[in-house]
């Protein structure tokens, strides 16, 4: 499928969504969500995929929403408009394949909210984050007073949404909020060797692990434990377990089929 604001390349087992509003610094407007919606959907759907890397193209990873577009909004449609993003992200989120971040430039307001809602993120030392709504007499309304809260704490979160500080890639990594911080000219490459890795994994394993994180934080420690032991022992149905152990136990790379 073609879209007007992404570019999508498929790299092997790797999925490239490239963020392709290079003009306005990849400004999130409507369409661009709803596209980035319906792709990310697609690609869970594609079984030869085993990873999704979300970038941007030019100088900005994402620089935030499209402030032109939501300046005129009623109360009714910036409701419609969180809403909109809150379902992408929550999508991101859950996907049943790992999303990796690679972060390119500016990932500012709703710029950072995508990377809060990738598994992983890794960024340019050119990186600059940021979550300065405030300063347009808004809040972040794609869900970053949540994600940032339970990823780098209240008291960091809330800092970075009542100064409106721009920060660069290595507090980014100091205070939690990315992965790693590589060069600029580093960065696809030490992506798609990440994506490369991962990918060798058993896939359901993987989706499995992903969802008895991000289900299980929110869980006390004993009723997580309870769902991590369900989807560990749903995953000895499968023919992917068979073929890990089997292949461990003849000590050569296992063939997973996703099944």
């Amino acid at each position: 499928m073609d879209y007007r604001n992404l570019l999508i390349e498929l790299r092997g087992t790797t999925a490239l969504v490239t963020f392709n509003r290079p003009e306005v610094l990849n400004a999130m407007n409507t369409e661009t969500v709803q596209e980035l919606g319906s792709a990310v959907t697609a690609l869970e759907r594609n079984q030869a995929v085993r990873t999704i890397v979300l970038t941007g193209a030019g100088r900005a990873f994402i620089a935030g929403a499209d402030i032109s577009e939501m300046s005129t909004k009623t109360p009714a449609q910036a409701r419609d408009y969180s809403a909109l993003g809150h379902r992408v992200m929550r999508l991101i989120q859950c996907l049943n394949k790992p999303v990796i971040a690679a972060v390119n430039g500016f990932a500012l307001g709703g710029g950072t909210e995508v990377v809060l809602s990738c598994d992983i993120a890794i960024a340019s030392e050119q990186a600059k984050f940021g979550l300065p709504e405030a300063i347009l007499g808004i809040i972040p309304g794609w869900g970053a007073t949540q994600r940032a809260a339970r990823l780098i704490g209240t008291a960091r979160t809330k800092e970075l949404i009542f100064t409106g500080e721009i920060i660069d890639a290595r507090k980014a990594f100091e205070i939690g909020l990315i992965n790693r911080v590589v060069p600029h000219e580093q960065l696809m490459d030490a992506t798609f060797a990440l994506a490369q890795k991962i990918a060798e994994q058993g896939p359901l394993a993987l989706a499995m692990a992903k969802r008895a994180i991000n289900e299980g934080v929110d869980k006390n420690l004993a009723d997580a434990c309870d769902l991590e032991t369900e989807l560990f022992s749903s995953l000895f149905t499968t023919t992917d377990q068979k073929e890990g152990m089997k292949a461990f136990l003849e000590k050569r790379k296992p063939q997973f089929t996703g099944t």
